[in-house]
């Protein structure tokens, strides 16, 4: 990748990458949309839960200061306590009847106790009275204006009875807690599964979109970047974007609706509380702040040692076997040891920064607690408020501080997705590719006319490869080009196929500019058979095949006689469904060749391309294809790299070729007849064979 990777962005640069990957997210803004208008629903759940708590404590639990009316007649649903008939909470239906108060006594066994025969008035005063005593007969009461007044000790049973309507008050708040409870977790569920699903279509939408941008870049491209790296962008950065569409958009919303929301609800309950608790709020930002200034750096420093990492595994496993021949296996372990502690000491850096902030945060929400309890425990203890308020307050405090917390990991994950997304889009910007034009023509019929006019190529600037390269091919030929290593030849199939485009001439094909002819259409009718053959994780037929489903499997057996791969295909125990393993290991040299060449024909190009195709065949495995390929050549115009001059003799021409211009042009007997460059080949060839 570029060298300004791992550096640091322009300022405003997140607004630009967040603007960005908001894009992909447009499509699927509908699903987006009521993922959120759920996320309302989980909050207010949340929200709700503490306030249902607080209001039972307050109107429920602790409710002793109760009057209950006494009467004398009517005892259905009555309670006899010493002689003396109670029906709770009947005030309002007999209104003429006496009073009757519940009154508590921390340091009594049964601390809870019954003064009746009170009028209204009477009940009012009563409520003062803090301590009960007992007299030398056992009996309770209570000395209110120089006034005794007996009392009566009331049980576990009794009380509940008195207490009944409470009881089944509470039932039914806790009904309504379990039914919020409920709802929330379900609209939970179906929130989390839409977004799930959201996310993932816009991860494969991204994924999609980077493999085909990598498909369509140019082979200088992948010369000059690791394919580890290449596999870290693909996958590990887009699973790391695929937490952020998942994890952090709608849990960052829903944790800011939950501080909002516990906000507002604490000003409602006591505004007074609420802004001593909100002191330490700038020293959250403070932290907020210092965290993302350190994290954000460091997560892109993860990103880019993964990627490294990556690189250095892909290229190793592929090149164990060069790595054991050279017994190279400790000084790679060192490189790799190496590798392996710089990620792990970035890892450990990101840690440290997290490690502090998460503690920081806590210590803060201890802070904050510390002033609800301080606080607001005094103000219960004057009666400016009641402690089911105080228990919300805790309950919310709690709340509070835990968004704030999961802001912090969501932030982390954000951090992290930012520094994958710099990565990924940068990948994508790459210009590194060969485009097709707007108005691209395509040749249905193509005859093969080739021509090279004044055609000048560099792979890096004023490096010459090619320089002032020029020749002709008619429709049906075949053309050799011969020539020593680094003279050209290679570079002169790659140009054909516009693999590379050139810097100065005119490549003409059927009389159309390269650059004119869509891309597709001019690779399909190109048969290339290199020396170095890829074969794909699969089958036999789907490797001839290469997705191409109108090759049907009978053209799969017709080109793999024509060169003799049937010999070999036929006698394996699946035959043509035979597994073929990564880069065809379980296979020889010369029957990998051999299945490129049946690949190739499969096709039906209109240009055939051998680029040392024959190299790692042997003798008698290339006598046999020799026949199959004078037919396959017969009506195509063929191109032909061989250093073996004696595979070309019968070429109708032969380009020779030296330090990127042409010397010479002419069949086999010409130019041994000029006793040129060629003849020279020729000759030391001709030595070392015999």
């Amino acid at each position: 990748m570029h060298g300004n990777e791992a550096g640091d962005m322009k300022k405003g640069y997140d607004k630009s990458l967040l603007k960005r990957l908001f894009s992909y997210a447009k499509p699927y803004i509908i699903g987006i949309i009521f993922s959120l208008i759920l996320l309302i629903g989980v909050v207010a759940a949340d929200l709700i839960k503490p306030i249902l708590i607080g209001n039972a404590v307050d109107d429920i639990i602790t409710k002793y200061d109760t009057n209950y009316s006494i009467v004398t007649s009517d005892i259905k649903d009555a309670v006899k306590i010493n002689g003396t008939y109670i029906i709770a909470d009947e005030k309002n239906k007999y209104n003429n009847s006496l009073k009757a108060k519940i009154i508590y006594d921390e340091q009594y066994e049964n601390p809870y106790f019954l003064i009746t025969d009170l009028n209204s008035k009477e009940v009012n005063e009563i409520k003062d009275v803090k301590k009960i005593n007992i007299d030398d007969k056992g009996k309770y009461y209570i000395t209110k204006n120089n006034i005794k007044r007996e009392v009566i000790s009331l049980k576990d049973t009794d009380l509940k009875l008195l207490r009944k309507n409470h009881i089944n008050s509470l039932l039914r708040v806790t009904i309504i807690f379990v039914l919020v409870l409920i709802v929330g977790l379900v609209i939970s569920y179906f929130q989390t599964i839409l977004l799930h699903y959201t996310g993932q279509k816009i991860i494969y939408n991204i994924r999609d979109e980077v493999f085909t941008h990598i498909q369509g870049l140019s082979i200088k491209f992948f010369n000059n970047n690791p394919v580890g790296k290449l596999i870290t962008r693909v996958t590990n950065d887009t699973e790391t974007l695929n937490e952020m569409y998942t994890s952090v958009i709608v849990n960052s919303v829903k944790s800011i609706l939950m501080i909002v929301g516990i906000s507002i609800m604490m000003f409602i309950l006591d505004w007074r509380l609420t802004l001593v608790v909100f002191l330490v709020i700038p020293l959250i930002l403070i932290a907020t702040l210092l965290f993302r200034h350190h994290s954000r750096k460091a997560y892109r420093e993860v990103r880019t040692k993964v990627a490294s990492i990556n690189a250095f595994l892909s290229e190793h496993i592929s090149g164990m076997r060069i790595v054991q021949m050279f017994s190279q296996e400790k000084r790679k372990m060192e490189e790799f040891e190496k590798a392996n502690k710089e990620l792990e000491k970035a890892n450990v850096k990101q840690l440290i920064i997290f490690g502090i902030y998460r503690p920081t945060m806590y210590l803060l929400y201890v802070i904050g607690l510390f002033i609800v309890l301080v606080y607001g425990g005094n103000m219960v203890i004057k009666g400016t408020m009641s402690i089911g308020k105080l228990i919300i307050f805790i309950q919310y405090i709690s709340s509070f501080f835990d968004p704030i917390q999961q802001l912090a990991e969501q932030f982390n994950i954000l951090q992290s997705a930012m520094a994958s997304a710099e990565k990924i889009f940068t990948l994508l910007d790459e210009d590194a590719k060969i485009e097709n034009k707007k108005d691209a023509i395509t040749l249905d019929n193509l005859s093969g006319d080739i021509e090279f006019k004044n055609v000048w190529f560099a792979y890096n600037k004023e490096e010459w490869v090619l320089k002032d390269v020029s020749f002709k091919i008619k429709p049906g030929e075949t053309v050799a080009f011969v020539g020593a290593t680094g003279a050209g030849k290679t570079s002169i199939l790659n140009l054909l196929s516009r693999y590379y485009d050139i810097q100065k001439g005119e490549i003409l094909l059927d009389g159309h500019d390269l650059k004119d002819i869509d891309l597709n259409n001019l690779r399909s009718n190109i048969g290339q058979m290199l020396q170095d053959v890829f074969l794909f994780t699969g089958d036999i037929k789907s490797n001839i095949r290469l997705k191409n489903n109108s090759i049907s499997d009978k053209q799969i057996v017709e080109a793999s006689k024509y060169v003799n791969a049937d010999k070999f295909i036929s006698k394996l125990p699946e035959k043509y469904d035979e597994k073929v393993y990564e880069r065809g290991a379980t296979f020889s040299s010369g029957q990998r060749q051999l299945l490129s060449f049946a690949r190739t024909l499969a096709s039906n190009p209109s240009i055939l391309i051998l680029d040392e195709a024959t190299a790692n065949i042997d003798t008698e495995t290339e006598l046999l294809i020799q026949d199959a390929l004078y037919k396959l050549m017969e009506g195509r115009t063929t191109l032909v790299v061989a250093h073996r001059l004696s595979t070309i003799q019968h070429a109708d021409k032969i380009v020779v070729l030296h330090k990127g211009r042409i010397r010479e042009i002419g069949n086999h007997q010409e130019l041994l007849a000029k006793k040129g460059l060629y003849h020279n080949l020729y000759r030391l060839q001709y030595q070392e064979i015999n």
